[in-house]
């Protein structure tokens, strides 16, 4: 995902290859919310995310913190 916005409340996110395919990182859901090392999200930043809810509108909310992509990896090994 490569973020395309920023607002106070968190990031907007494009699917790499996929234009037009967005998703929102609410700021507690970015890891410089929990880590001061760790830069805020700009425009132009990579990150790695998981799905928290493909069905919130106007998009679906994401999360770039490990702790929910391990917990994602895991929910997948089980299905």
């Amino acid at each position: 995902m490569t973020v395309v916005g920023v607002a106070a409340v968190g990031a907007k996110v494009e699917v790499d290859g996929q234009g037009g395919v967005f998703g929102f990182v609410d700021q507690a859901k970015h890891p410089s919310w929990w880590d001061e090392g760790v830069a805020p999200p700009r425009p132009g930043d990579k990150l790695h995310v998981c799905v928290l809810d493909s069905g919130r509108e106007p998009y679906p909310r994401l999360s770039a913190l490990r702790v929910d992509i391990g917990i994602a990896r895991t929910l997948r090994r089980e299905e």
